[in-house]
């Protein structure tokens, strides 16, 4: 008889113990949610085609450009770029519109640049058809790779 009530107290004390572990994983305190998801805050791909159109054009090169939390990626002129699209608050229409002066040849061979991916936590998809190569380096380091 003995041997049966100590089996059933150390029974008892196992139940009891789960019990109070599980109750305990239970009120622990809820970790905050992960913010920064899958991807970096600001990561984009570029990419340069040949063509009038995004749908149409020949892909000739790509690069990734990472902004957040520093300046890295493919992009040769990584740091540059993210300097001048912190300076236009990611906004590429501003980007493409601003020029820096160079004269380039009235010759239509058009080329066009896209850019798809994350800005500050928001998505963006952008899609620019310049005249000629030349006058898509007059608009800064952003497509310059």
């Amino acid at each position: 008889m003995r041997y049966i009530t100590g089996a059933i107290a150390l029974g008892a004390a196992l139940v009891l113990g789960s019990l109070a572990t599980t109750a305990q994983a239970a009120t622990a305190p809820v970790q905050p949610a992960r913010t920064g998801g899958l991807y970096a805050q600001s990561e984009l791909v570029l990419t340069v085609g040949q063509g009038d159109s995004r749908e149409t054009a020949t892909a000739l090169r790509a690069a990734t450009l990472t902004c957040m939390p520093g300046a890295s990626g493919s992009h040769p002129y990584a740091r540059t770029a993210c300097t001048q699209l912190r300076a236009a608050s990611g906004d590429f229409t501003e980007v493409t519109a601003t020029e820096s002066g160079r004269i380039c040849p009235q010759i239509w061979d058009p080329v066009v640049v896209t850019a798809d991916g994350v800005w500050q936590g928001r998505r963006l998809s952008y899609t620019h058809v310049f005249p000629n190569a030349c006058e898509m380096a007059d608009h800064g380091s952003v497509f310059e790779f």
